[in-house]
């Protein structure tokens, strides 16, 4: 039954969701017929694009047509190129979702050993330092780390590209390399913000009596910590973590502009300037439904790993 409702509640939150996006950007100012035809065009000749496009019906028939395709993965043609906008959303996804991934990894490789090494010094000079360079880490803005990484390690030492995407079949380990100082930069924030989490986890669980038990039994507090908290302690962390991958996949945005990469931030942000609203809207609902998918799965995960749960 818990996995029932869980599935409910996503398929519930992606038609919220949908609604939301649509509502959005039918509210937005820019008609896609005046985007076509130029603003010389003649007003019968806008109208009778309007409806060729079918914006002249009502809105809520106009959301209902638009869903139902778009759940089958027909999201419709750009209004500025006249292609379908589903293959151009699957092909940066290509770029966004490694660079996502890639932006996590190195977040929980950062975050898990400082967080866990804070808590286990409470209180002591470790902690405080780890405190310190995860306020640090807070402040600095992603564009701006990314601006200073591409400064340094491209521009001066020349290790890696400054900009560009080569392409996975054009070159696999150049397109690796692409992505590097782009996911450092999603990283630093991310990672200042889960290692507080997980230092807040391990204090927790490190309070708990079964921790107490294993050290009058002889373990130190490493001991017990490896051999009997981690896994308590990651529940709350896999919550986050899930959370931040959608946070990541946004901050993407932002990134993928700096270091011009071709992925759906950019084509968002390309597809707002220049008012193609049937793209940003298709582009936005994917990035929507990602986001929820991977709620999904961690709350899935999340009833695997504790117990108590799998009895509701």
């Amino acid at each position: 039954m818990y996995v029932i409702r869980r599935i409910g509640v996503f398929l519930f939150s992606l038609i919220l969701a949908s609604m939301l996006v649509f509502g959005v950007m039918s509210i937005l100012p820019g008609d896609p017929a005046i985007v076509i035809l130029g603003t010389r065009a003649t007003p019968e000749a806008v109208e009778s694009l309007r409806q060729e496009l079918g914006l002249d019906r009502p809105i809520p028939v106009q959301y209902a047509d638009w869903f139902s395709d778009a759940i089958r993965g027909d999201l419709g043609e750009s209004v500025f190129t006249g292609k379908a906008i589903a293959p151009q959303v699957v092909d940066r996804l290509k770029v966004t979702v490694p660079l996502a991934v890639f932006a996590l990894t190195l977040t929980m490789l950062i975050s898990f050993p400082l967080g866990v090494f804070a808590a286990s010094r409470h209180r002591q000079a470790g902690d405080a330092v780890v405190s310190v360079v995860s306020q640090l880490g807070l402040a600095v803005p992603a564009f701006w780390a990314g601006l200073m990484l591409v400064t340094l390690f491209a521009v001066r030492l020349r290790w890696f590209p400054a900009s560009g995407f080569p392409g996975w079949g054009e070159s696999f380990f150049g397109s690796v390399e692409a992505l590097i100082l782009p996911a450092i930069a999603l990283a630093i924030v991310q990672s200042a913000i889960i290692t507080r989490y997980v230092r807040s986890a391990v204090l927790e669980t490190l309070r708990e009596e079964y921790i107490r038990t294993a050290r009058s039994k002889g373990l130190t507090q490493s001991q017990a910590l490896w051999r009997h908290g981690l896994r308590n302690a990651s529940i709350p962390v896999l919550t986050i973590l899930g959370l931040q991958f959608g946070a990541l996949l946004a901050g993407t945005v932002v990134i993928e502009s700096v270091f011009v990469l071709p992925g759906l931030g950019k084509m968002l942000l390309d597809g707002i300037s220049r008012r193609d609203l049937p793209l940003v809207q298709g582009g936005a609902f994917v990035i929507v439904g990602i986001i929820l998918l991977i709620n999904l799965a961690v709350d899935l995960t999340y009833r695997l790993l504790d117990p108590r749960l799998r009895s509701h």
